[in-house]
């Protein structure tokens, strides 16, 4: 896009700019994100490479498959679906938490959410349901952002692949339409806007 308008940029400067601006841009967007209201979600993990090891991205859709949350740790466990979860949960009134939680059949999720519902983290009427099948959507949606991470070819640390998966996640989520409502018919042009106006001030 930049050498169509005769702009000269090294791949290292984009990489510069992702690992600053795309962390910044995901947490100033998380207000017009976050979930609306108490429906189900579907949680599920998939695998991303960083320094030749596999380690576990934690995602979550709900209902409509818009991307409600996600996590990045290299364990896969009750400690690190607890922490995904809670990060999920955190900071959301009542009503826009979920009445349903669809996990597969992995222990480590029920785990978290027994230890969520008694720390009073979570909705104590809550219902966690473990059936495969219900979580196809979320599968597929693992399958369409990582087409836009596997050209990356993997990631050097942690650090660098989480700044990353951050910008992916947030452009994800503008092509599934979750600011739609905030781009006021503009398009690609709102897009731009929303973008311009959270970093205003940085």
């Amino acid at each position: 896009m930049l050498s169509e308008r005769g702009v000269e940029v090294d791949h290292t400067t984009i990489y510069r700019w992702v690992q600053r601006y795309a962390p910044e841009i995901e947490a100033r967007l998380k207000w017009y994100w976050r979930p609306r209201s108490g429906v189900s979600w579907q949680v599920d993990e998939t695998y991303i490479k960083v320094k030749g090891k596999w380690v576990y991205l934690y995602r979550a859709i709900d209902k409509q498959g818009r991307t409600v949350d996600f996590y990045l740790s290299s364990r896969r466990n009750a400690k690190s679906a607890k922490r995904f979860l809670g990060k999920a949960l955190r900071g959301l009134n009542e009503w826009e938490k979920p009445l349903t939680i669809n996990t597969d059949k992995a222990p480590a999720y029920g785990e978290a959410i027994r230890q969520l519902k008694k720390e009073g983290k979570c909705p104590k009427d809550l219902k966690h349901r473990q059936i495969k099948y219900l979580n196809n959507r979320v599968e597929a949606d693992h399958g369409k952002l990582k087409r836009l991470i596997n050209p990356v070819r993997g990631f050097q640390s942690m650090k660098t692949a989480y700044a990353t998966i951050k910008g992916f996640e947030v452009m994800y989520m503008f092509k599934k339409g979750q600011f739609k409502f905030w781009q006021y018919g503009q398009g690609l042009v709102g897009e731009i806007r929303i973008i311009t106006n959270c970093l205003l001030d940085f």
